[in-house]
């Protein structure tokens, strides 16, 4: 298909609009360069836009105004402490990159926008290990009107998840839990934002950069995807993009560069098959992310990398645009229940935020999941903790499994009796001696947290019915891309950098994985890695 519409030029493209597509076109336009945003869908906002927008951010200037103590050398020991083994030598660059440009990241998006964040009371992941805080490196964004965005308002992508609530409230008013009291007590505010149309999480945060981004003059198109890079004459660098829409294909020239920052590979069934084999309950994202920034990073000849790493994250069923699909919940983490794998045995602490990589932890022989197919065991009191389950367990018939005695769930969902029985029996023993001696389950800073206190994360199942309900890998979004430098540059395989093409958040090698060292390393790391490329685009001056 030929293109009958004259090249549009500008000095940036950037193709997709979510946190790191708009921190780069930010940065950019602040900066005094040309930009354009090129979004494949007809909606603003990605991924992020559908996130609860919790943000991680170390050495942050609200922690400081806080009180609390941080740096950006007790980040980078943190980050180093807490990520996976044999990754320092490949990552460490772009660790100590973002440690020490997020923070800058921060007080520009205050200062070129209209988003102000807020502290949340969350600790760091692994706060014990050197460099961890137990508060001061999570924030999240306050409430904004979406009217500020004009006609842009209704290209806002929806959510899945009650974005009237902020990401304070959701966690502090215990929304999962208590959704009536929650909207009871905040109720004043629901219904202020309801007749002013603000919202919280990740519809404030796309609602923040994109005013940004207008104000700042960037061009958007939606409608818009981008189908092939344009290198320069020489074959040396990247030149602009080819994007069709409405059928026709347009050029558009990036005189100083391209930034992909499509997001994840996960609706490509095709990819997830290759990289990620085996089971898998929900996909929790747009359904355009099909991997369009991978291969067009593959195209110019780009190293991709990473690409067995995602958000895992627990799941339950729910509707969105008309078709089934997962909204990410924490149900797993209830006193009365436990995790067991396609043996009967546990294999994790439910609490354990990182359960995802649990999840997908892999048979080094196979390359499949060990553990899967998972469920998840409890006994009666596990709904009456948790109502909305019952809701989300109505979205997919026969989810949510009874039986009279563990050894009939066992038979209905196929896992051996005798383990399953002896499985549970541990586990209410350490209920009664009050420490789980496999996986220390409730002991951890953040697993007290996540459990309201000490000693309140384990209490034993012995309540008929029992009840199961499946836990295999959701994937909120894949991080596996196009290997980049330090500064946000697409390298080839052998290190040498690809002129004029940069990658940021879920479409370049993310380097944080699928372990996550904060609850917010999607959306910190990803606005930070956005900026970064936006900077390195002001410095890299190209002669075309």
């Amino acid at each position: 298909m030929e293109s009958d519409l004259e090249a549009a030029e500008s000095d940036v493209v950037i193709v997709g609009s979510g946190s790191a597509a708009l921190s780069a076109a930010l940065r950019a336009a602040v900066g005094g360069l040309r930009v354009t945003i090129l979004e494949k869908t007809e909606l603003l906002g990605g991924t992020s836009a559908m996130s609860g927008a919790g943000t991680w951010i170390p050495a942050n200037h609200h922690a400081r105004a806080a009180g609390i103590e941080d740096s950006v050398e007790e980040a980078i020991a943190y980050i180093r402490a807490a990520s996976p083994e044999g990754w320092q030598q490949e990552e460490d660059d772009r660790w100590v990159a973002f440690a020490r440009t997020a923070p800058v990241m921060l007080r520009f998006l205050e200062e070129h926008t209209p988003l102000r964040f807020a502290l949340t009371h969350e600790p760091d992941i692994f706060a014990e290990c050197p460099g961890g805080k137990r508060q001061g490196r999570m924030l999240s964004p306050l409430p904004l009107r979406k009217a500020l965005l004009g006609a842009y308002a209704k290209k806002l992508r929806a959510s899945t998840l009650p974005h009237l609530f902020t990401y304070h409230e959701a966690y502090d008013g215990d929304l999962y839990h208590h959704p009536l009291q929650a909207g009871l007590r905040f109720g004043h505010r629901l219904l202020y934002r309801l007749t002013t149309q603000r919202r919280g999480q990740g519809s404030v945060l796309i609602t923040g950069l994109l005013k940004g981004c207008l104000d700042n003059r960037c061009r958007i198109e939606t409608g818009a995807r981008v189908v092939e890079l344009m290198m320069q004459p020489d074959g040396a660098g990247v030149a602009g993009v080819v994007a069709e829409r409405g059928g026709v294909r347009r050029p558009y020239l990036a005189r100083r560069g391209v930034v992909l920052a499509t997001g994840g590979f996960e609706w490509d069934d095709a990819l997830l098959d290759r990289y990620f084999p085996g089971p898998l309950d929900w996909r929790g994202s747009p359904r355009a992310n099909e991997g369009d920034g991978q291969r067009l990073a593959a195209s110019a000849g780009a190293a991709l990398a990473r690409m067995d790493q995602a958000n895992i994250y627990p799941a339950l069923p729910t509707r969105y645009e008309g078709r089934p699909h997962g909204i990410p919940l924490i149900f797993q983490a209830e006193p009365h229940a436990i995790v067991v794998d396609r043996n009967g045995r546990r294999f994790v602490s439910e609490y354990d935020y990182n359960i995802g990589e649990a999840l997908d932890r892999r048979d080094p022989l196979t390359g499949m999941p060990k553990h899967l197919p998972a469920w998840v065991v409890a006994d009666r009191r596990f709904l009456r903790q948790a109502p909305p389950l019952l809701w989300y367990a109505r979205q997919k018939p026969n989810a949510l499994v009874r039986a009279s005695s563990l050894p009939e769930l066992a038979a209905k969902i196929g896992l051996p009796p005798a383990a399953l029985e002896q499985t549970v029996a541990r586990f209410n023993g350490f209920c009664a001696a009050g420490r789980d001696l496999d996986f220390h389950r409730g002991e951890s800073v953040w697993e007290q947290f996540k459990a309201g206190g000490p000693g309140r994360a384990m209490a034993p199942l012995e309540q008929p019915p029992f009840l199961a309900m499946p836990l295999n890998r959701s994937i909120l979004g894949t991080k596996g891309g196009a290997r980049t430098n330090e500064r946000g540059q697409v390298l080839r395989p052998d290190g040498s950098v690809i002129p004029g093409l940069y990658a940021a958040g879920l479409a370049m090698a993310n380097p944080i994985g699928t372990r996550a060292i904060g609850a917010g390393t999607t959306i910190g790391p990803n606005l930070t890695w956005g900026f970064i490329c936006g900077e390195s685009l002001l410095r890299d001056n190209r002669a075309l």
